[in-house]
């Protein structure tokens, strides 16, 4: 192991931890596509995350992310270094460690890692995604022009939404950093692509959250909830060639379906009082039934009018937020609401970047030394 940082200088070479049986995660996309008939989007589906594993579907997804019709992605990178800065004045004193769960395309860690790099605050940067490739695509756009060392970069490859998972995280994070403050974050609305959104919040914050550590938040808003503040939500996806192709990419990896891209459609509901829902879904429009091959070979039956979801995304209400956070045991110590001007047709939608802690943060510890890094001499 001591040989290892002389290896890493090579930009050629990426070191990731795997946290997880991967095995294990082609039968839980498997098990997502066996659900039983459903027209209204809620049977068979792609879950969180899986939409973004696998080579195919990080390409897409880095080029959808640059499609101008796309401007949910495009508009939150391209506003994040400016809303960034606005949290800067409620983060911790002396060094900082960066984990940064779902890294997306990196472009966003990198101006969180530039300001600290540029005051001298720079610890450990440890992005988490399920997604090798994910994380070897946001690894290289994060670093680039910084002066990071080898040795406090460790990717690790994890579904950090299950708790298992979580401890065994946190037992890695703890060893490396010590009581030394770590900013967690969340971007690019990720929290919103899961069912129980609320509950993942709540668990990040029990499971890594210490009094000492900050966790940044970033999600889609809305102005107003109603139908058609739903149907134009759901068009904001809608227009994007590149968006469509990357939703599309899961579905080509994990079955045999010949691809209608007339068959995608993007469902936009009010759910309750708190958010507007968009629901991204593959339809059967054959007029007759369909057969599914699966990864490991099986069969499943894909009846006419029977649906696949492969993306779930929100526009939180401001109290729809609010509730949230109360309910996930967070408190917010900063934030920036960037908000959309209306149209006729639709209200404003924006993007609001939180910086939180636990609820019942006490006054931190008396710093420890970290535990020896493994990847340095």
């Amino acid at each position: 192991m001591r040989r290892i940082p002389s290896i890493l200088g090579d930009p050629c070479w990426t070191v990731c931890l795997v946290g997880e049986e991967q095995s294990g995660k082609l039968a839980q996309v498997t098990a997502g596509l066996r659900h039983g008939p459903d027209p209204s989007g809620s049977g068979k589906r792609i879950t969180s995350g899986f939409s973004y594993w696998g080579l195919e579907s990080t390409v897409a997804w880095a080029h959808a992310c640059n499609d101008l019709y796309y401007p949910v992605m495009r508009e939150s990178i391209g506003s994040f270094s400016r809303r960034w800065r606005a949290m800067t004045q409620t983060l911790p004193d002396g060094p900082l460690h960066y984990v940064s769960l779902g890294p997306g395309t990196g472009q966003k860690d990198q101006a969180l890692l530039r300001y600290l790099d540029s005051r001298g605050r720079s610890g450990c940067y440890i992005p988490v995604d399920v997604s090798a490739e994910m994380l070897r695509l946001a690894q290289r756009e994060a670093l680039e022009h910084l002066h990071v060392p080898p040795a406090d970069v460790l990717p690790v490859q994890l579904d950090f939404s299950m708790p298992a998972n979580l401890d065994r995280l946190c037992a890695l994070i703890r060893h490396a950093v010590g009581d030394e403050p770590v900013v967690f974050s969340l971007l690019g609305n990720t929290l919103a692509n899961f069912d129980n959104d609320t509950q993942l919040l709540a668990l990040l914050a029990e499971k890594l959250l210490r009094p000492q550590d900050r966790f940044l938040l970033e999600v889609a808003s809305t102005a107003g909830q109603d139908e058609a503040a739903a149907r134009a939500a759901a068009h904001e996806y809608e227009n994007s060639p590149r968006f469509r192709e990357f939703v599309t990419s899961a579905l080509m990896q994990y079955t045999d379906l010949q691809i209608d891209m007339n068959s995608l459609t993007c469902e936009g509901l009010v759910e309750d009082d708190r958010a507007l829902k968009i629901k991204v879904v593959y339809r059967n429009r054959t007029g007759g039934p369909l057969e599914l091959t699966l990864p490991d070979r099986s069969t499943v039956p894909f009846p006419d009018q029977d649906t696949i979801r492969l993306l779930l995304s929100r526009k939180y209400t401001p109290a729809g937020l609010e509730k949230m956070l109360v309910d996930a045991r967070v408190t917010k110590v900063g934030e920036t609401h960037d908000v959309g001007h209306a149209a006729f047709d639709r209200p404003a939608f924006g993007l609001a970047l939180l910086m939180l802690q636990c609820a019942d943060a006490a006054p931190p510890p008396a710093p420890r030394a970290p535990g020896p890094n493994p990847f340095r001499d």
